[in-house]
């Protein structure tokens, strides 16, 4: 339990950073202080704190876990597409959000949207698909705390009582700090993965007897060489993952926290430095995820290993729900824990576990922007703020953080994809279907609310559409895909070990192109709107 009471006590400290900040806005009830911090972030905290909202337990947990099945390939899947696109759409897209918000005093994305569109109640409609899309990243937070937890104890710590725990945390210190809060919390836990993220390499590495040994020792085996290679991967689905970082910038509390920034020249230093923390976090877990396949002396890593070993061999004639549950039990969701736990000292290892409990927490994010979306978006617009006052608008948010939490963590329990899956197939590529409408806000004036509305519909039945045939078809054992639609010799949608193929793509890739389309043809046959109104923005 040592590790555990060191992690509990980081969790203390956490929540008393959120409380520090409640303290520091006591008094000023207003709803601008309160979810934005009144728009003050320095340069430090804005990188920070912007960057730390983005590397959540997606990042730590999920990126080891899945390097743990496919190899080296990891890293290039997401941290070299995301080091490229994510920083440019900063630059393009964060700076011009930040400059009409500070002009016109937005706080969230639809405040915008219906501004720039003159569009009601279909920025009501961007907000539920918002909503609902963002609901999967927190609960990888809540699954990511519960997993880190468990296994940092030894498994004492049951899986529901360690994410109950965060949830219960998290929801506390975004309830009384707010934004300020969060923004601080996230900057001391950026710093703190950081700061030990290198020292459990060292240390793990050091531990498996040095990674060039462990790493050449890969290489020699016939069965794991292809770890260090992109052949569990095709082209046409790697090519797909450089779509994926598009739902970045869409992420309502990625653009949130661009609105919280002082001065327009603190984008410069996040833009430079943003690729370079993505490398600091991507490369030391995803190279220990691959490097867990050589570890021989973990009970539950070698019981991952033959369990995988059992599905790649009689995967095919098992039913269904045994290829479920072998999937379950060769997830590497835990493998890092799992390899501080046996490399580190009990004292180290609790220190190391507070660093990875730092990024997977990063929940809280998208809890605060939930809560300021909603009471900006629905509560304020239908006129909550103009009769009760700004101080029940605040407490309206409070109260939604509350509501929100609960309810991821009731899906935590019993959410059966991987962390990784989860985010890819339902978070990631929802936004990233979204993008489009930024772009077209922004940078096209000919854009209607009609190709935002047909934006928005398309991306929720897509979304709709691949949860239930993943639901409806079973995944396959590994190895070819099942083909479920074929036209003249080409295989249109497939089943996957993973998740579903479009054309051999992933879902996101024609998600994307259909929602460019649909905002191209749609609003060149729809009214645009006033002179006036487009004056404002270009």
């Amino acid at each position: 339990m040592i590790p555990a009471i060191v992690v509990f006590v980081y969790l203390a400290t956490v929540l008393y950073i959120g409380i520090f900040a409640f303290r520091k806005a006591k008094g000023r009830e207003k709803a601008e202080d309160y979810f934005l911090a009144s728009r003050s972030l320095g340069p430090f905290v804005f990188l920070f704190s912007l960057f730390g909202t983005n590397m959540t337990a997606f990042a730590i947990l999920g990126s080891s876990g899945h390097a743990f099945t496919n190899g080296i390939v990891t890293f290039g899947l997401m941290a070299s597409s995301s080091g490229l696109v994510i920083p440019l759409t900063i630059f393009l897209i964060g700076t011009r959000v930040w400059a009409l918000g500070k002009k016109y005093g937005f706080m969230t994305p639809v405040q915008m949207f219906r501004d720039r569109w003159e569009c009601g109640h279909i920025g009501t409609v961007i907000f539920i698909v918002q909503a609902v899309l963002l609901v999967p990243y927190i609960i990888i937070g809540i699954m990511g705390g519960g997993t880190t937890l468990n296994a940092i104890s030894g498994g004492l710590v049951p899986y529901w009582f360690g994410g109950a725990i965060v949830a219960m945390v998290v929801m506390s210190y975004v309830f009384f700090g707010g934004m300020r809060g969060t923004a601080w919390v996230n900057t001391f836990q950026t710093i703190l993965f950081l700061l030990f993220g290198a020292v459990a390499l060292v240390v793990i590495g050091v531990g498996m007897g040095g990674f060039r040994s462990a790493a050449q020792a890969l290489q020699s085996s016939p069965a794991l060489a292809p770890l260090l290679t992109r052949e569990r991967i095709s082209p046409l689905y790697f090519f797909s993952y450089t779509f994926i970082p598009l739902s970045a910038i869409a992420f309502p509390h990625i653009l949130i926290f661009c609105l919280t920034a002082r001065k327009m020249n603190q984008f410069k230093k996040t833009v430079i430095f943003y690729p370079l923390c993505i490398l600091a976090i991507w490369l030391p877990c995803v190279f220990l995820g691959v490097m867990a396949n050589r570890v021989s002396d973990v009970p539950q890593i070698r019981a991952k290993q033959e369990a995988r070993r059992v599905l790649a061999a009689q995967g095919k004639t098992m039913s269904p729900e045994a290829r479920d549950d072998l999937r379950e039990k060769a997830a590497g969701d835990d493998v890092i824990l799992l390899l501080l736990q046996r490399y580190a000292p009990f004292w180290l290892a609790g220190l190391l576990g507070a660093g990875i409990m730092a990024a997977v927490m990063a929940s809280d994010s998208q809890i605060l922007a939930l809560s300021t979306m909603f009471t900006e978006d629905v509560f304020a617009f239908y006129g909550g703020k103009r009769r009760f006052g700004e101080a029940v608008q605040v407490q309206t948010g409070r109260i939604f953080i509350v509501i929100i939490t609960l309810f991821a963590y009731a899906i935590a329990l019993r959410a059966p994809e991987t962390i990784f899956e989860l985010a890819i197939q339902y978070a990631f590529s929802g936004f990233a279907a979204l993008s489009p409408l930024l772009v077209a806000a922004l940078f096209w004036k000919g854009s209607t609310k009609w190709g935002a509305l047909a934006v928005t519909v398309w991306t929720a039945l897509a979304v709709i559409a691949v949860a239930l045939f993943q639901h409806l078809v079973p995944a396959p054992a590994p190895g070819p895909p099942t083909i479920f639609w074929a036209l003249g010799g080409t295989e249109v949608v497939s089943r996957t070990p993973g998740g579903t193929a479009v054309l051999g793509f992933m879902p996101v890739v024609p998600m994307v192109i259909v929602s460019a389309l649909l905002m191209i043809v749609i609003s060149r046959i729809t009214p645009k709107p006033k002179a006036t109104t487009l004056a404002k923005y270009f």
